[in-house]
């Protein structure tokens, strides 16, 4: 059962030139991710593309690690020139986060493991909130104040530990009269992160970020998230999250959209889980296979993803699993042969070679 809603909300996003996202309170959970390389000066006409592509995937924010004042500078010239919101990751320094906030920067994420001492966070909070720019306050398993590592070590629970730690920084904040903020409280195991989260969810209305860190690569990563997530969103708890992958940003957007999409039918009621776009549907292939579905899928992935049709598009290898199988299907493509068959609803419209595949599909895929 989903648990009935905060009514807090943040904004991201408090220029003019920024898209913002909100929040909390009864708004669609936010997919985003998190820029993979390090960034230079030379790099930003190439990312400023690549982030209208992740845009358009449905990634609704996108954080950067910075590392140092260089790399501060680097970002804030290219918030300057997005309209995507932006999120600066923090840790160690306190000087980089108040850097970052000269600039457009939308968001600030600091660690309470290692940012530094309260007065270092009450510059922090007070700039932010000169600056209109919200915090999350970014708790790790593997980076939580020394105390609280050491009684790890001792047998503490581990999820118990990303609470306080959390709950620490909170109160930090509060004294302050710094409201604008959200937390995450991220492990690499499953149950850590379904546990802390809910635990928290429990003794404070804050707004959640949530997902499993250091998840591993594409199969494994996005098996630990959604058994995580799906668990998490089923029942209300999770306002954003982050599919962490050892694979490219936009299969983070893509898995995450899944997720969501997914957790709908979990928890048909939850307004926030929102799930659009085009549905694809596709065969594993096997020794039958008369079309190169796996070919075919890689090619129109992330058009079909990027695509603002709510629509259910079939790829389908042979003529077993064909127009029948996925006659619900509003376009599909299967093969037969040396011939490829446009199907729509279960009914062949076309039979064309090979060759004209992927045009002919995408003259359909337009015509929806």
């Amino acid at each position: 059962m989903e648990q009935e809603r905060i009514s807090k909300i943040i904004k991201i996003g408090n220029f003019p030139h920024i898209r913002p996202v909100y929040i909390g309170g009864n708004y669609p959970v936010v997919v985003q991710t998190m820029w993979k390389d390090r960034l230079s000066f030379s790099d930003l006409q190439d990312a400023v593309g690549r982030i209208e592509a992740l845009g358009a995937l449905g990634c609704g924010l996108l954080r950067f690690a910075v590392p140092d004042i260089e790399s501060a500078e680097v970002l804030g010239r290219l918030s300057e020139m997005v309209s995507m919101p932006l999120c600066a990751d923090i840790h160690f320094d306190y000087k980089i986060a108040l850097r970052c906030m000269d600039f457009p920067v939308s968001k600030i994420r600091i660690n309470p493991g290692n940012i530094g001492n309260k007065e270092k966070i009450r510059a922090v909070l007070e700039k932010a909130a000169k600056c209109n720019i919200p915090l999350r306050i970014g708790v790790n398993a593997g980076s939580l104040p020394l105390d609280l590592r050491e009684r790890v070590e001792q047998g503490f629970s581990t999820c118990e530990a990303l609470v306080q730690a959390a709950q620490r920084e909170i109160s930090i904040f509060e004294e302050f009269g710094f409201t604008d903020y959200l937390v995450s409280m991220k492990a690499s195991t499953i149950a850590d992160t379904i546990n802390a989260n809910k635990i928290l969810r429990l003794r404070t209305p804050t707004i959640l970020h949530v997902g499993v860190t250091e998840a591993g690569p594409l199969t494994a990563g996005v098996v630990r998230n959604t058994a995580a997530l799906l668990n998490l969103l089923a029942e209300g708890i999770g306002d954003t999250i982050r599919v962490s992958l050892s694979d490219t940003m936009e299969n983070e957007v893509i898995a995450g959209r899944e997720i969501i999409s997914a957790a709908v039918q979990l928890a048909p009621g939850n307004a926030r889980l929102k799930s659009g776009g085009v549905n694809i549907i596709s065969c594993p292939r096997c020794g039958r296979h008369g079309f190169d579905t796996h070919g075919f899928t890689s090619r129109w992935l992330q058009k079909l993803y990027a695509l603002d049709k709510d629509i259910t598009v079939a790829i389908m290898g042979c003529e077993v699993n064909g127009p029948i199988e996925a006659k619900h299907a509003d376009l599909g493509i299967t093969g037969a042969g040396d011939k490829v068959l446009i199907f729509k609803n279960g009914e062949v419209i076309k039979t064309i070679t090979t060759v004209e595949a992927d045009a002919v599909f995408e003259e359909e895929l337009n015509s929806l």
